[in-house]
């Protein structure tokens, strides 16, 4: 059962996942409560795990990674998913991990510098991990990406 929000949660939660560096005190001023009061109602989100983080987004390009896929992956019949994720989580061009269901056992988005680099990571650091097949996605840009629509119902 999904958690019950007021609405000051609710602006909270948008104002925080429009930007994690809004401060407390502008929230505050646009909700009409105090500073404290936002204070702990982050506090109180970040407890109950509502809120798990805040992350500074860098621009994969401007550090030299210019080439990002997406990786379909199948692992071999005696593979352990839980364990090709482990070993998966090993390589830091592989910024994002899912374990799916349908044609693939695990999706995942990897950065690389440039396509040699991206074909180094899949036959070299991948390869042990007992994979059977992959398909590899080539992102040509982000169309958009936003958060969930909080508070918004249908």
């Amino acid at each position: 059962m999904a958690p019950r929000f007021d609405k000051l949660d609710i602006s909270i939660l948008r104002a925080l996942s429009e930007n994690a560096r809004t401060p407390y005190l502008e929230i505050a001023r646009e909700t009409g409560v105090s500073g404290a009061a936002v204070h702990q109602r982050v506090q109180r989100l970040m407890a109950s795990k509502v809120i798990v983080g805040s992350q500074c987004l860098i621009d994969p390009s401007s550090v030299g990674f210019d080439v990002v896929a997406y990786l379909g992956i199948n692992a071999m019949a005696s593979t352990d998913v839980e364990e090709l994720v482990e070993g998966l989580q090993q390589i830091e061009e592989v910024t994002e991990c899912h374990i799916v269901a349908g044609r693939y056992d695990v999706i995942v988005k990897l950065h690389a510098k440039n396509n040699e680099q991206m074909l180094n990571l899949i036959q070299e650091r991948m390869r042990p991990l007992k994979i059977a097949s992959t398909e590899t996605m080539v992102s040509f840009r982000e169309a958009f990406h936003r958060p969930v629509p909080i508070g918004k119902s249908k």
